[in-house]
């Protein structure tokens, strides 16, 4: 095998028409640079502006070409492009390549590298010093290679809705599939009028009736619209979102509790210190086995610690069983229990009553969190990684270019 071809094997060139003159490095920038000399030319019989045979050779045009990196060496090809003169309608053109488009110098190749590196989450920066490029290339290459869709080509017929902080401070909405957790829009803001109008204008009303189920949080925006959008859909309010709510009012019974406790008192130790025991399920506490609980410096069992303050403040022990049921029956999908709740739970004057009331007034949509297994921990795990992107990326300025980011974590 000749030099030439070994040197284009190893770089992964397939044109043959590209001939190595030499290889050389040099320094430049502190950073150490590979540069391939290299010519290209091929027989040229037509002209590609007149069709006539006329074309001589009119000598050649030296461009500089980017690679992609090898074992973190930076490669550059100053290769000199034959150029032709055509003598009937008198223009000239160049020879081509697939190895870059026209009049780009960053090679496909190199491009693909830096599309790889910005799919796993990594900045600009980080980025643009692995490929041995500029930030701005690297906006550029994103820019060119992902495009934003205009819609899903089938409609899912399980969503989940929710909202995540892009660019100043903004709130964007985002909506994905419950089941393939494929990203179905992600909107600028999370206004009604933008929400609606995406998918009305986008999905018919047919396509719009195959929806069954729609994934949201306690937010009463979304279920203003919902079934103007998607007349046959279920609202299913997140289970997280209603734990989460119920233990908001258990610490805040809990809290109010402490503000007229003594601070050297037992029982403000294991409220103050241990207050995450009241948010176990009573079948972690293990009655029957002894820890030592750090803050009381005191062996007994969880069970006993929760015993000695629901017996001893009758309204943290009503708020502290709705919890537990509450929790209990999401957990164990008991629509007959959740419902008893609901329906007989008796005001005691704390934060439990508006969460109560609450959830009464979403009774429908929080009964079928027990019905349906659909939630929103897809689009939770998705927002996260969002945020992963903009603590690495140290935030963005500009919203429709940390919307192409997104779209490279889920291409």
């Amino acid at each position: 095998m000749s030099q030439n071809n070994s040197i284009l094997n190893l770089l992964e060139i397939e044109d043959q028409n590209i001939k190595i003159q030499k290889v050389d490095t040099t320094i430049q920038n502190n950073e150490k640079v590979k540069l391939i000399y290299a010519s290209l030319s091929y027989p040229v019989e037509r002209c590609k502006n007149c069709g006539f045979k006329s074309v001589v050779k009119n000598g050649r045009r030296k461009t500089h070409l980017r690679l992609d990196s090898l074992n973190g060496t930076r490669y550059e090809m100053i290769l000199a492009k034959q150029r032709y003169y055509c003598s009937n309608c008198q223009t000239t053109f160049g020879a081509t390549t697939d190895l870059t488009k026209p009049n780009q110098t960053l090679s496909r190749k190199l491009k693909n590298q830096i599309m790889a590196f910005s799919k796993e989450g990594l900045n600009g920066q980080l980025v643009a010093r692995i490929c041995h490029c500029s930030p701005s290339s690297v906006h550029r290459t994103i820019k060119e290679r992902m495009k934003r869709h205009y819609r899903m080509a089938v409609l899912p017929k399980h969503l989940c809705f929710d909202e995540f902080r892009s660019v100043k401070s903004v709130m964007s909405f985002i909506c994905c599939d419950s089941e393939s957790h494929q990203l179905v829009v992600k909107l600028k803001d999370r206004l009604s009028p933008s929400i609606i109008d995406y998918f009305e204008n986008r999905y018919s009303k047919a396509e719009r009736e195959q929806v069954e189920t729609v994934v949201i949080d306690l937010n009463a925006q979304y279920q203003s619209f919902i079934y103007r959008l998607f007349p046959n859909a279920q609202i299913i309010i997140d289970r997280f979102h209603i734990i989460q709510l119920t233990g908001r009012a258990l610490d805040n019974c809990r809290i109010n509790i402490l503000k007229f406790l003594d601070a050297h008192s037992r029982e403000y130790k294991i409220m103050k210190s241990q207050w995450r025991l009241f948010h176990l399920k009573q079948t972690e506490l293990h009655p029957e086995k002894p820890v030592y609980l750090r803050g009381i410096n005191e062996y007994m069992t969880k069970q006993n610690a929760v015993d000695l303050i629901t017996n001893k403040f009758d309204d943290f022990k009503a708020v502290y069983q709705t919890y537990q049921t509450i929790t209990k029956a999401l957990h164990d999908r008991d629509q007959e229990l959740l419902q008893d709740v609901l329906e007989h739970y008796q005001p005691n004057k704390t934060a439990m009553d508006t969460t109560i009331a609450t959830l009464r007034k979403n009774r429908r949509a929080v009964i079928n969190s027990t019905k349906y297994e659909y939630s929103n921990g897809p689009l939770e795990g998705i927002n996260r990684k969002i945020k992963t992107l903009k603590r690495v990326c140290y935030g963005f300025a500009n919203q429709e270019f940390f919307f192409l980011r997104i779209d490279c974590l889920f291409a």
